[in-house]
């Protein structure tokens, strides 16, 4: 797999990476997006980190916003696991807290009065802070739900199984409580090793790719 991740980092390489702050004009508004790490390097170039999508109709812009933007843990992923490798970087009691999911009111009214607030929201700008200081990322437009989530899944593989991609010992990641980031070096623990690109595969997606640029 290193020659097909070779090529692909070789690939996203190519193309204008964006970084925080961002247009949402220059955005899909449905696609696929890979996240690039300061200080994370292989195959000569940006390290690739996090590869992302979205299932509802148009909300790549809206996705990349819950990430880089919007302070709420809750709505993504890629925020709460930021926040728990620093959080246990740290040795802080309040990872517990920072676990609990309050989307619903249920939970919210559960959990009323134990949660620290001041702490969840300081907490939540140290992990803003961090995601727009620190990645960068490049997206390609894929129109339909199936086929984005074939490409993520094809590409989180591809890399995951890449024996050239591996984390700086400065990582944040290898502070993660979650073995599966600290041992892939991704901020991500699903469609680790499962299938990879095919060579064909790759030659498709690099025409569709390079037909947008």
């Amino acid at each position: 797999m290193s020659e097909i991740c070779h090529k692909l980092h070789q690939l996203f390489l190519s193309i204008p990476k964006l970084g925080f702050p961002f247009e949402g004009s220059t955005i899909p508004q449905n696609g696929i997006y890979v996240l690039f790490e300061n200080g994370e390097i292989a195959h000569n170039a940006n390290r690739i980190v996090r590869v992302g999508t979205h299932t509802g109709n148009n909300q790549l812009r809206s996705r990349l916003n819950q990430h880089f933007i919007a302070e709420n843990k809750d709505r993504s992923i890629f925020r709460k696991n930021i926040g728990r490798a620093i959080l246990n970087r740290e040795q802080d009691d309040f990872l517990g807290q920072w676990e609990i999911d309050l989307t619903t009111r249920e939970s919210k009214t559960k959990h009323a009065g134990t949660i620290d607030l001041e702490k969840l929201q300081k907490t939540e700008k140290r992990v803003t802070e961090y995601i727009q200081s620190n990645f960068r990322f490049v997206t390609f437009s894929v129109a339909g739900k199936t086929d984005r989530l074939h490409w993520e899944s094809k590409l989180i593989s591809t890399v995951s199984l890449c024996g050239e991609c591996h984390p700086s010992v400065n990582w944040l990641g290898l502070h993660s409580p979650k073995e599966r980031i600290r041992e892939s070096g991704f901020w991500l623990v699903n469609e680790l090793y499962k299938q990879t690109l095919s060579e064909s595969e790759y030659d498709a997606l690099e025409s569709m790719i390079l037909r947008m640029t």
